[in-house]
């Protein structure tokens, strides 16, 4: 079920008015609604891969009890990577099986052995990438002592499956989310306004910003070889705002879907695009994912408190690992190891966490020098953009190939029937209000009438500019 669908529009509000006035009294009802529901959102694209889920919930839900029952380590490891292993297996046949198999093909006839690669039609269930890391995440949290297990498996199923972020995220820590399942929830004003107001910038992300991008940057990305220098490079940065658009989108409905029902998730970004230095942007960019693998993966492996040459094989670790989990393609690979790339300087000089603070701090505007680390910054981005959108890496290296190589403008602009200059700016300037506390910091606008012409604003050009085609987002394919 989709955010933008006539479907949604049907189940959220029945969903809303059902655990508000018939299963508020009693809070494992409310828990085995909210089970039932997010089963019944997810099970709408395939409800063959319901019983994945739940599979894999029982499995660390029993590993859990299991762990914290242990009296030696070897026994609470044992479990812990019955965990793992459970959940890496599964996304790793669904979603890298058939990579694997082509990759060794390919390996074994580039060395001269005849190999033909051994395929599956394998469908991929959505939302695996991002329901495994969560529950992992819940058996790693216990192995370390840092929270007790939950004995209550209706509260832990519906912790895995949540409906709101169970399929593109924020990936949620069992320690954050799962103790909400536990205590009594009330609905207030205030709650349900920022739950709202997050719906509808997410929803003016996607369907207005993000799927009016797709219409330029699927044509310019099919047809590469015959377009402008000025449309590939135009193609690149409408798909920074087009990925931006649909993830942080989906990201903001989420959470603001969870505030309707009494839950708070992490934030997931915090505009990127105003980034001073890759650093900065990854501090922004898809929080909940990048602090997953600073937090299992980087840090054991000694993070950046060891020798330059291990804090350099850790960054290409974290980065190619992380470019890898988006999909079974090497461009996604080459993406991840481009992106450690431009981090690698900041790490090396001591400048990765110069840029804590929010750029143009109490200013309306930024000073030149912040101008144009900006700019530098976005220009880096998209161009490893190019190679998470194309199909492989042939199509990316020609892609740059003809930015050059071609004629300049085209023959026939066609960019202004998108109307993108025009929606635009609207949507770069209230980014720019909102980049120190996000879009809830519209709440704090005074003055009733500004507040109110804001909102107007934005449902006025997701009338005009909104393209209702129930595009699946982007992130539906990691």
């Amino acid at each position: 079920m989709l955010f933008n669908s006539f479907e949604f529009v049907l189940f959220l509000p029945l969903s809303f008015l059902l655990y508000w006035f018939v299963f508020k009294k009693h809070l494992k009802a409310q828990n085995f609604f909210l089970l039932a529901i997010s089963y019944l959102f997810y099970g709408w694209w395939d409800w063959r891969f319901l019983s994945l889920i739940a599979f894999s919930s029982l499995v660390d839900f029993i590993a859990g009890q299991q762990i914290e029952k242990s009296s030696t380590k070897a026994r609470k490891k044992l479990f812990l990577w019955i965990s793992i292993c459970t959940n890496l297996g599964f996304l790793g046949f669904f979603k890298y099986f058939n990579f694997f198999a082509e990759s060794f093909a390919d390996m074994m006839n580039m060395i001269g052995v005849q190999a033909n690669p051994w395929s599956l039609n394998v469908i991929l269930p959505v939302g695996i990438s991002f329901y495994t890391f969560q529950t992992m995440s819940y058996t790693i949290d216990l192995y370390r002592g840092q929270m007790k297990a939950e004995k209550d498996p209706i509260a832990f199923f519906a912790y895995v499956s949540f409906f709101p972020q169970l399929v593109a995220g924020p990936i949620e820590r069992a320690v954050n989310l799962l103790p909400q399942f536990k205590i009594k929830r009330e609905f207030t004003y205030e709650q349900g306004a920022d739950g709202m107001r997050l719906i509808l910038w997410g929803l003016f992300k996607k369907v207005v910003i993000a799927d009016n991008c797709a219409l330029f940057v699927n044509e310019v990305f099919a047809n590469y070889q015959s377009a402008s220098g000025l449309e590939l490079i135009l193609g690149a940065v409408f798909f920074a705002f087009q990925i931006y658009g649909d993830f942080s989108g989906y990201s903001d409905i989420a959470i603001g879907t969870a505030k309707l029902f009494g839950f708070n998730l992490m934030t997931n970004f915090r505009t990127p695009y105003f980034s001073r230095d890759m650093a900065e942007f990854w501090r922004r960019w898809h929080i909940s994912l990048s602090t997953w693998f600073r937090d299992y993966v980087y840090i054991p492996l000694g993070g950046s408190r060891v020798g330059k040459g291990r804090a350099v094989f850790n960054t290409f670790v974290i980065f190619v690992v992380s470019g890898f989990w988006h999909g079974a393609n090497w461009t996604f690979i080459v993406w991840g190891a481009l992106n450690a790339i431009y981090f690698l300087p900041l790490l090396l000089m001591g400048k990765n966490r110069k840029n804590t603070d929010t750029v143009a701090e109490n200013r309306f505007l930024p000073n030149l020098k912040e101008l144009w680390q900006m700019g530098t910054t976005f220009a880096l981005t998209c161009l490893a953009w190019v190679f998470f959108r194309a199909n492989s890496i042939v199509d990316a290296n020609n892609y740059f190939f003809e930015i050059f190589q071609s004629e300049f403008l085209p023959s026939n602009f066609s960019l202004f029937k998108y109307y993108l200059p025009i929606i635009f700016l609207p949507f770069i300037l209230i980014e720019w209000k909102i980049r120190s506390k996000g879009f809830n910091s519209t709440v704090k606008i005074q003055n009733v009438i500004s507040r109110i012409a804001v909102y107007f604003l934005i449902v006025i050009f997701l009338i005009v500019y909104g393209n209702f085609n129930q595009t699946e987002f982007i992130y539906f394919q990691f």
